[in-house]
């Protein structure tokens, strides 16, 4: 199995734990070559923004962090390589606007904060993407139940002159910055070799297969 296999393997095992938008990238994207852009997608400023930010995700504590793991990279590569033209756009613009909250906030890049004002930052972000979303879950919700529901669908038609949407043209979730970094970090750091070693518990060549084996209190999760 090589990384690709990998990264999608576990991204369907985490898939309660990721976006709308890197799902779909696993069901449809990494399936195509149309994603694909060509050159840089990054400057080598935001190569070293992405870096850090996955770092603050997952930071080094009893095992390395996402920088050791060499997830910044990792990040770049996929969001070049598998992610569409519209979460490209995204994800920059999120690394943009995070440039300017540190500059708004502390008057400083967010290189030069500290760690604490680093997570204050992110986990605004993290507050704020996790609101808008929900927001957006919701109006999706009823736009199921008006196509599911002929009557209230004719009404809205009635009412507002408005056509409701048909399955096809179903609207996808937005892609966010926060989002989409935080999926990322998270499947970069666990198939890589420091993730799968270290953050877990490994053992290179196993014996018999165990489906159901009990975790002792604060024992590593097995990889």
């Amino acid at each position: 199995m090589n990384r690709r296999e990998a990264v999608r393997s576990v991204a369907f095992l985490m898939g309660g734990a990721l976006s709308a938008t890197t799902i779909g990238v696993f069901l449809e994207s990494c399936n195509s070559t149309s994603t694909k852009s060509t050159g840089s997608l990054f400057t080598e400023d935001q190569q070293k923004l992405i870096t850090e930010v996955a770092d603050i995700i997952i930071p080094t504590t009893s095992s390395p962090g996402a920088k050791a793991a060499g997830v910044g990279p990792f990040i770049a590569m996929m969001l070049k390589d598998c992610y569409p033209e519209e979460a490209q756009k995204a994800f920059v613009k999120g690394l943009e606007d995070l440039e300017q909250q540190a500059q708004d906030g502390y008057k400083k890049t967010f290189i030069e904060l500290t760690v604490p004002q680093r997570q204050e930052l992110l986990g605004k972000l993290r507050d704020a993407t996790v609101a808008a979303t929900k927001v957006e879950k919701e109006k999706l919700e009823e736009l199921d139940k008006q196509k599911t529901d002929p009557e209230k669908a004719k009404s809205q038609t009635e009412n507002t002159g408005t056509i409701s949407i048909l399955p096809k043209d179903k609207p996808k979730m937005e892609p966010r910055f926060f989002s989409i970094i935080r999926d990322l970090t998270l499947l970069g750091y666990f198939t890589s070799e420091v993730g799968a070693t270290q953050a877990y518990s490994f053992v290179e060549i196993p014996g018999r297969y165990d489906g159901c084996v009990d975790l002792k209190p604060g024992q590593k999760v097995w990889s």
